[in-house]
């Protein structure tokens, strides 16, 4: 029973939060679209070229790709507060990355594994990947957001930008 607590216990990892730049964004999903482009030629190739399937190859080499990011978006008067499962990965395989009016969450891990038996050799690998972009509704102030990871969910605190005012200009004389 001590060993099931402190599991489920798990202390809050914190999340590195940065500014991006919309070229980092569009770079990273260049690249992405590029490997699903060369897995969906693979799996074409494989079917002997046949005609005829070319969604299929694509959807099917996109979920090898990418995983889905479940995201639950709450706003108050003060700010948003936005809840994702990324189960399975560490704060250290996770970039946040927010602009005033979007949040980005994209994250990969890979593992291997090597089994050994009498007669036989084999090596497993597995990548997995997340990408997520979402548009927020109002700005939010880039410098003061915060991010935590417990249990598979990362939870992203990100204060709204403060509202431009109008200031009166008083006539001096001269």
């Amino acid at each position: 029973m001590e060993k099931q607590s402190a599991i489920t216990q798990r202390e809050k990892e914190a999340v590195p939060v940065k500014s991006l730049p919309g070229s980092d964004l569009l770079e990273r999903v260049r690249e992405l679209s590029n490997a699903i482009a060369h897995r969906a030629f693979e799996l074409f190739d494989g079917r002997g070229r046949a005609d005829g399937h070319d969604l299929g190859d694509w959807f099917r080499a996109e979920s090898e790709f990418l995983h889905p990011v479940h995201v639950d978006l709450a706003e108050s008067a003060d700010a948003f507060t936005v809840h994702a499962e990324v189960p399975g990965f560490s704060a250290k395989e996770l970039e946040v990355g927010v602009e005033p009016h979007r949040l980005t969450i994209s994250g990969k891990r890979e593992s291997s594994e090597e089994h050994t038996g009498e007669k036989a050799i084999y090596k497993e690998q597995c990548s997995n990947q997340i990408c997520r972009a979402i548009d927020l509704p109002a700005e939010v102030d880039t410098s003061k957001v915060t991010a935590t990871l417990k249990n598979g969910v990362l939870e992203l605190s990100m204060p709204k930008a403060a509202k431009a005012m109008k200031v009166q200009i008083a006539e001096r004389a001269a």
